[in-house]
């Protein structure tokens, strides 16, 4: 089992960066791939980003490809998803899971093993 902690969300403005960071412990990390998905106010969650944990290969949403970047640093047991020129509409929890790296691409919502509680990202115009 993985147990993830998420940190660094927060209220900014439409144009900034930010870095979220997720905190990963457990067993058998090299099973895994870890991602992040978002879920805005009455809307569905949706994948961002995967990255497989010994390899360090990646993966983005064709969508989410350019303003976001998803490193990790096996050394410090951390994955973290860089934002640039943040939008209004980029607004909502932001989570980071563990997924079997064998299902996926793609990286849906049924196949992650484990979630976090999650971090707000606000972005005001």
């Amino acid at each position: 089992q993985v147990q993830l902690v998420e940190s660094g969300g927060g209220s900014v403005q439409a144009g900034d960066s930010l870095r979220l960071s997720c905190v990963v412990s457990g067993s058998r990390l090299s099973m895994y791939a870890m991602t992040w998905f978002r879920q805005a106010p009455g809307k569905e969650r949706e994948f961002i980003a995967a990255i497989a944990w010994i390899s360090g290969s990646t993966y983005y949403e064709d969508s989410m490809k350019g303003r976001f970047t998803i490193s990790r640093d096996r050394a410090k047991n951390t994955v973290s998803l860089q934002i640039g020129s943040l939008k209004p509409e980029d607004t909502a929890v932001y989570f980071c899971a563990a997924v079997p790296q064998w299902l996926g691409p793609p990286f849906t919502v049924s196949i992650v093993e484990s979630w976090g509680q999650g971090t707000q990202v606000t972005v005001s115009s």
